[in-house]
């Protein structure tokens, strides 16, 4: 019973993580263009704009909830419901830490420690495109139409790259739990063998051209920029949401928000450690199992944050690509490339096992 008590809080501060970084993350947003142009950005209110994003939520839900006459009424409240949904529950499976013992009993800081939960999130990920289509489709506007045909096929494009950078790291773990994931990433060996720092093994030292294949298809399936091609304001008015106002439109617009902070989380967990710190295992020994878990999670944080602001200086750097130049990219160069990675992978693990066990 106490188990399903902490699992039941942990969803709630979940929850509550997700829809606060979304909200804060409109806030860095500009906070990070305002200082790369040279600017201000939010000011008025609160204490450096602080409470800007309180104020935007406030207008979406008191501006007019407009509904096209010709709309599909049921899908196009669907749309932007299911966006959110499924940016929301892809967290379930990611640990957000160690762990944290209470009375004697230890809790893991996971929602959901299932088997395949790579399979799940990629899962998730896919119907994620149902959402922003259903939008498209639902609003009887063919400029909303043409932006939900561009994201569809933009991110099924890149989901099959980032599927592959993900086998690499399967076939060197040997595991779809991300916890299983996780954990081998805590050792204190490099390739097994060579003496390292515990908590530092992160699969990115083995696998650059994965994290980087990965990195730039996150920001594809969350159609960030450069990748933005679903909402270009000079071709399409405002893509597949165009027709959408009030907290519909919201739900959009915090859904890739939510979107950003998980994908960038499962980035951390698959390869920059997870929760793993350098000398995570000398402080649980050394300072308790709460301490660890303590400063896991502010760990995984910490990269996940870091992550997001790398996400957002990549927009306010980079100008957009041509649709062709999008699509090529994906299939012509990162599929390929990934394709490459991952026979070279089963390579070396073939020869390491054969030579050192």
């Amino acid at each position: 019973m106490e188990q399903l008590t902490f699992k039941l809080i942990l969803v709630f501060c979940l929850f509550l993580l997700a829809l606060t970084v979304a909200a804060y993350s409109t806030w860095a947003e500009r906070k990070v263009a305002s200082i790369m142009q040279d600017r201000i950005g939010p000011n008025r209110a609160g204490p450096f704009g602080l409470l800007q994003p309180i104020a935007d939520g406030g207008k979406f839900f008191f501006k007019e909830d407009f509904t096209p006459a010709n709309a599909e009424k049921f899908l196009f409240i669907i749309g932007p419901s299911l966006v959110m949904f499924i940016s929301l529950i892809t967290g379930a499976v990611i640990p957000w830490g160690k762990s944290l013992n209470f009375g004697g009993e230890s809790y893991s800081l996971q929602v959901a420690n299932i088997d395949v939960g790579v399979l799940y999130l990629i899962g998730m990920v896919s119907i994620g495109v149902y959402g922003i289509m259903i939008g498209g489709w639902a609003s009887n506007n063919k400029y909303s139409l043409i932006g939900a045909i561009r994201a569809s096929s933009q991110m099924i494009s890149y989901e099959l790259a980032m599927g592959l950078s993900l086998l690499a790291i399967i076939m060197m773990s040997g595991s779809l739990d991300l916890k299983v994931i996780t954990e081998t990433q805590g050792t204190g060996k490099l390739w097994g063998v060579i003496p390292w720092v515990s908590g530092f093994n992160w699969n990115v030292f083995y696998q650059p051209v994965a994290f980087v294949i990965f990195f730039v298809a996150a920001m594809a399936e969350c159609n960030r920029h450069p990748f933005d091609l679903a909402e270009c304001e000079s071709e399409l008015i405002n893509g597949y949401h165009t027709e959408y106002s009030s907290m519909k439109l919201g739900l959009y617009m915090f859904g890739e928000y939510v979107n950003m902070f998980i994908s960038n989380a499962l980035l951390v967990t698959l390869f920059l450690g997870g929760y793993n710190f350098p000398g995570i295992h000398w402080v649980s020994v050394h300072w308790g199992e709460n301490a660890a878990g303590i400063l896991s999670i502010l760990a995984f944080l910490l990269k996940t944050f870091t992550g997001i602001f790398i996400f957002m200086w990549v927009r306010w750097t980079l100008p957009r690509f041509r649709y062709d130049q999008l699509m090529h990219l994906g299939w012509k160069k990162f599929i390929p490339i990934a394709l490459v990675n991952l026979v070279l992978t089963g390579a070396v693990i073939l020869a390491f096992e054969y030579f050192f066990k």
